[in-house]
């Protein structure tokens, strides 16, 4: 079975577009982006969802472990036991934080205790400055595992085989009316951290991903066509764009009634534009698909270090218009002069590159270390 590469550049481009949207592109770019950069994720994750694992749970549940639980929990570890440190060197400060004024302090011994528990037991207490994208690994882990268990009960309480088609069609209509009544009424999940509406409505998103899976090869066939797919394309974008300037909608755990009505009809058209740019990037083999296809590889690490990333591109800002030497510590970037220069480019590089390149060179240098043990099938001399 052929890889599908077409998936893989989706993932690389969503990442790229999260980085772009946290390193304070202009208002308009960073409006369109959120519309539906995050639903990506949950869609083509839900894509690659296997009906097998109805009957093999212990699999799909050791793979959620493996490829989230556990690297958000070692992650989350490693950036708590070095919060206070980063205090000392200056990368974090009580002076500037958030855009919104916040700011981030030492952790007392206490502190650090009751995040720790946090980090296991409920997949919250991450450092909110050094890893402020870390609730996707929780969205998605909960998302994919509710995902299976409503399956699961559809499956066994449905008997007739001609309904049973339409379980995952269910599911979602279920997923949309539970969080548009949690959101009406502001209902909040207490054993979820921030109350649940990222991972419900990345449920919803990640049925949706599998639901179109089923469709893929007959929507390819349609967009056969080069003017087919750019025209699509284009209108997806346009309506994209017009829903991010009148009906501004993303996956904030705070989103009202009015953010969840608006959110899915572009978070849909975004993955269908992004799709449809995807398949036109997999036609030619290039340098640009390589790229975008290693990328996708690899977007947890991207996840983990862009935040951290960014300060190296702070160090230059701060250089270039003379500011204080404190404002290294500004979540996620520098705001001072965000609106009216360019910064959020180099910032946007650094965020990618500097994780892609470090996992780069580690990949080769195992490559190297693994070509120069001896083999095992050589005689002893």
């Amino acid at each position: 079975m052929n890889r599908n590469t077409v998936i893989s550049i989706c993932k690389g481009i969503a990442i790229i577009l999260m980085v772009i949207g946290h390193a304070e592109a202009p208002g308009a770019l960073q409006s369109f982006i959120f519309e539906f950069h995050m639903p990506l994720f949950f869609i083509t994750a839900g894509y690659f969802f296997s009906l097998k694992y109805l009957h093999n749970e212990a699999t799909f549940l050791k793979k959620r472990v493996k490829g989230l639980y556990l690297p958000f929990v070692k992650w989350s570890v490693f950036f708590l036991l070095i919060h206070n440190l980063m205090f000392k060197i200056g990368i974090l400060n009580e002076t500037y934080g958030n855009e919104m004024g916040g700011v981030t302090h030492p952790y007392s011994w206490h502190q650090m205790q009751q995040n720790f528990w946090n980090i296991f037991t409920a997949m919250g207490g991450y450092d909110a400055f050094l890893c402020g994208a870390f609730w996707f690994f929780r969205g998605l882990f909960v998302a994919s595992i509710l995902y299976l268990i409503i399956y699961k009960v559809l499956d066994s309480t449905i008997k007739s085989s001609r309904w049973k088609q339409y379980i995952p069609y269910m599911i979602c209509v279920i997923l949309l009316l539970l969080c548009g009544w949690k959101t009406y009424e502001g209902i909040r999940v207490i054993t979820l951290v921030q109350g649940g509406y990222r991972d419900m409505m990345g449920c919803f998103f990640f049925g949706c991903g599998f639901i179109f899976r089923q469709y893929a090869d007959s929507y390819q066939a349609l967009m056969k066509r080069y003017y087919a797919i750019v025209w699509t394309t284009v209108l997806f974008g346009i309506t994209v764009y017009l829903f991010s300037h009148y009906l501004e909608a993303n996956m904030n755990w705070r989103s009202d009634y009015t953010h969840f009505l608006s959110l899915p009809i572009p978070a849909l058209l975004g993955f269908l534009m992004t799709y449809n740019i995807s398949t036109l990037l997999d036609k030619k083999e290039n340098w640009l698909k390589r790229f975008l296809i290693y990328t996708g590889d690899h977007t947890l690490n991207i996840f983990i270090f862009h935040i951290i990333s960014y300060k190296v591109v702070s160090l230059i800002k701060i250089w270039y218009y003379g500011l204080d030497i404190q404002q290294i510590g500004c979540h996620m970037v520098i705001h001072e002069h965000s609106k009216e220069d360019l910064f959020w480019i180099p910032y946007t590089i650094a965020g990618v590159g500097i994780p892609l390149l470090v996992t780069w060179l580690i990949e080769q240098w195992k490559l190297k270390r693994k070509s120069c043990r001896p083999s095992s099938a050589s005689p002893r001399q």
